[in-house]
């Protein structure tokens, strides 16, 4: 379709050069309307250019013929990707879902998602911590989350419990 699309262009090109050149040099136009049969001279302008006309319209119709269709296969092909795209989408949010279903999340958890009631573990120790310079957060929960840096019992932070809040004045 794309060769037929460019051939269909190219000669759009040619004719429109052909015609401008007719029209705008008189020795050309008379030189090719003199090969007809033996009219007069207005009769053989009248030719020319009505043979002109029906080129022209007809190879304007095949342009806008190709055109519309090469247009309505890009949009089908547009619309077998965006297809293709939703299907792809709709696996991995099925595949994200079993996977949020087979391990859910018990017990209390802070707003970072840590759990609350799962112990420190502590792995291999870490070259930092080999070297004596441990740091903070390389300590882990069991699910893997780092733990913060600031103190749980801060009065200021939302998690911590009502009763150990100062009361607002």
């Amino acid at each position: 379709m794309l060769a037929l699309k460019r051939i269909v262009t190219v000669a759009v090109m040619i004719y429109l050069l052909l015609a401008l050149l007719f029209i705008l040099v008189p020795a050309v136009r008379t030189s090719v309307a003199d090969m007809g049969a033996g009219l007069s001279v207005p009769e053989k302008e009248r030719q020319f250019f009505y043979v002109m006309f029906v080129i022209g319209a007809v190879l304007m119709a095949l342009h806008l013929l190709t055109e519309n269709l090469d247009s309505v296969m890009l949009r089908r092909t547009v619309t077998q990707h965006e297809g293709k795209i939703n299907e792809l989408k709709a696996k991995l949010y099925d595949q994200q879902q079993r996977t949020s279903i087979t391990a859910p999340a018990t017990g209390p958890r802070t707003t970072d998602g840590r759990n609350l009631d799962a112990p420190v573990v502590r792995e291999q120790p870490t070259q930092s911590q080999v070297a004596g310079t441990t740091s903070t957060t390389e300590n882990r929960t069991a699910d893997h989350l780092p733990q913060p840096t600031f103190p749980q019992n801060d009065p200021s932070l939302s998690n911590t419990e009502p009763a150990d809040r100062p009361p607002l004045a």
